[in-house]
């Protein structure tokens, strides 16, 4: 299901704390990048903290800029983004500040919680939302997605929330402020716990100062696992809807973009349909011919493909499905069902599950699919 985009946000010492152990927030930031956090609040649909985070830091979570607010309503937006915690528990403060300042709220909770939560203090703008037994994230950013409206959410922590997203696969950028002290306290809190994370490097996209403090942009790389899509495979597919956008034009085949991608997040190829001049080749036979057929991180690795992969074609004997399972790969994530415009019944995705491959349809990305083959659909 389609989520908001997820930015995770943060402000840690050198040595990688939140914050020390005294009575009082240790402030990490200046006032020049407390100013960067509140431009990244009002160009945010929604800004979420956890249940910690609202007992030990009692935040606001407001836009402080007139002029911001301003903007936002000049664009037809609620002068504050929604505000979002969650809480497995319900055991809130219905007087904090969370509750009584800005506009609308809306707290994430489990069945259970949701009795608690609903009485009286949380006042009449707050919408109390049950995901289940459980809290799970995936339900969260569903619900905020399909039914608030969300689509850029900023997560301003704490630890947990950031350690649990970043874990699950569902953070799709992490924007550090760095800042020049230490803390040194073992018992001090910590940006991310220890346990399993998605495997291999993220992608650094922005370096700069900010004042004294030094803000760090990264992205993730590692493709997600199995039938669940991680923030991974929406970059990665959006790649691929990118490079379909490439592809010389034709009056009788798809432009269709491809990546192969390594389960550590190494971009191994990409190709696009037509390319090279070649009038036939198709974007999943372009990337995979640049690949060593006995490179062994072809097993564990995805393809993406703007379009699902071809089934039959006539141009060549062997269609896209079976040069990828021929090439090893058993995950595909695709964006968009081949329509019977050259080729009735076409059905790559089942010849590839048939198979045992895992394949992952993303809708959300199908206008991005469509665009340069529109001509071609009538």
């Amino acid at each position: 299901m389609p989520h908001p985009y997820v930015l995770l946000s943060a402000a840690v010492s050198l040595d990688g704390f939140l914050d020390d152990t005294g009575p009082e927030r240790l402030l990490l930031s200046g006032a020049a990048d407390f100013d960067r956090v509140d431009e990244v609040r009002a160009s945010s649909d929604a800004i979420l903290v956890g249940a910690g985070t609202l007992r030990t830091d009692n935040p606001r979570l407001l836009v402080n800029s007139a002029e911001r607010r301003a903007a936002r309503v000049a664009a037809g937006r609620s002068a504050y983004p929604l505000k979002v915690t969650v809480s497995g528990s319900g055991d809130l403060d219905p007087g904090a500040q969370f509750w009584h300042t800005g506009g609308e709220k809306v707290v994430y909770t489990t069945d259970k919680g949701a009795g608690r939560l609903r009485g009286p203090g949380l006042g009449p703008d707050t919408d109390v939302v049950p995901v289940g037994p459980e809290l799970d994230w995936r339900a969260v950013l569903e619900h905020l997605h399909d039914v608030r409206g969300v689509r850029r959410l900023m997560v301003e922590g704490g630890g947990r929330v950031h350690t649990q997203l970043v874990r699950e696969g569902l953070a799709d950028e992490i924007q550090l402020a760095v800042a020049p002290l230490f803390v040194g306290e073992t018992d001090a809190p910590r940006l991310f716990g220890p346990g399993p994370y998605p495997a291999g490097r993220l992608r650094m996209v922005e370096t700069r100062a900010v004042g004294d403090v030094v803000l760090i942009r990264y992205v993730p790389t590692a493709p997600g696992a199995g039938g669940l899509a991680s923030a991974a495979d929406r970059r990665w597919l959006g790649v691929a809807c990118e490079l379909a956008a490439l592809c010389p034009a034709s009056e009788s085949a798809f432009s269709v973009g491809a990546v192969v991608v390594a389960a550590d997040g190494t971009e191994l190829a990409r190709g696009y349909s037509r390319e090279g001049g070649d009038p036939l080749v198709h974007a999943e036979e372009a990337a995979l011919a640049k690949v060593d057929p006995a490179d062994p991180r072809l097993a564990s690795a995805t393809v993406y493909s703007s379009l699902e992969p071809c089934a039959r074609r006539a141009s060549r004997a062997v269609p896209c499905a079976r040069l990828i399972l021929d090439a090893g790969v058993r995950r595909v994530v695709t964006a968009w069902r081949e329509p019977d415009t050259f080729v009735a019944g076409a059905d790559g995705n089942g010849v590839l599950v048939a198979a045992g491959a895992e394949v992952v349809v993303l809708p959300e990305y199908e206008e991005l699919a469509v665009a340069p083959n529109r001509h071609l659909l009538g």
